[in-house]
């Protein structure tokens, strides 16, 4: 999504005194892992929202090992198999980082293993390491 063609949602109740959030802050958001993330989701921020590198807001949450932001945006409806840019899916990001509790949320929200280049598959196989069975808890 372009971020041109999105307003920025407003935080806070004064009108006068509200806070205007700049794009680089909503992803900045996603990166830290902070929940108020789902509560502008929740207000009608696009659950897909994607920055000029089309890294989505889960996209951002799974790199950076945020497995419960991860899992509500996932809830929300967020495209758990979107790929960036760069043709890479959440699920990969997630194997590259050894993030196996954002795997594991990835996974039972019916990640791909086989999405984008390199897949999750191939990067679990590089590392070594083993995914989990879709539908595996």
């Amino acid at each position: 999504m372009d971020m041109s063609e999105q307003e920025p949602p407003q935080e806070g109740g004064d009108d006068q005194q509200g806070t205007r959030l700049e794009p680089h802050q909503i992803f900045d958001l996603a990166r830290q892992g902070a929940d108020v993330l789902l509560d502008l989701v929740d207000a009608g921020l696009p659950v897909d929202l994607a920055d000029e590198s089309d890294n989505t807001l889960l996209m951002l949450a799974a790199y950076h090992g945020h497995a419960e932001l991860t899992e509500g945006l996932a809830g929300r409806g967020a495209d758990v198999n979107r790929l960036n840019g760069k043709n890479q899916a959440p699920l990969a990001g997630a194997v590259f980082k050894n993030e196996s509790d954002v795997i594991r949320v990835l996974v039972e929200h019916g990640a791909d293993v086989d999405a984008g280049t390199p897949s999750a598959r191939a990067t679990a196989q590089m590392f070594g390491r083993e995914l989990p069975e879709p539908g595996a808890r």
